[in-house]
């Protein structure tokens, strides 16, 4: 599984980079803080959405610290999509949230 670090995350969008996000966690969860601009698709809700997504494009995977988003990813990449889990999760985030 392939994973990447809030502060990379961080510095990729500060750098203007186009990131596509995607926070598993839970509506509630949601509402108390989110990085800006991302998608929010729910753990549970995943298999059922995940033809909104696009095999071809590459995606960050969110949650709380890091154990959702990383069944999100290994569960996206048997399906064949090009995912990646963000270490540490909104716990470690020190960047924008909205």
């Amino acid at each position: 599984m392939k994973t990447i670090t809030t502060t990379e995350v961080q510095e990729k969008l500060a750098a203007g980079e186009e990131l596509h996000l995607i926070d598993v966690r839970e509506v509630e969860e949601v509402e108390a803080g989110k990085i800006p601009g991302i998608t929010h698709i729910p753990l549970g809700l995943l298999e059922f959405r995940m033809h909104e997504l696009d095999k071809n494009t590459p995606y960050i995977m969110v949650c709380r610290s890091g154990g959702r988003s990383g069944q999100a990813t290994q569960f996206l990449e048997q399906q064949g999509y090009d995912v990646t889990n963000m270490n540490g999760g909104m716990m470690m985030w020190g960047g924008d949230v909205e």
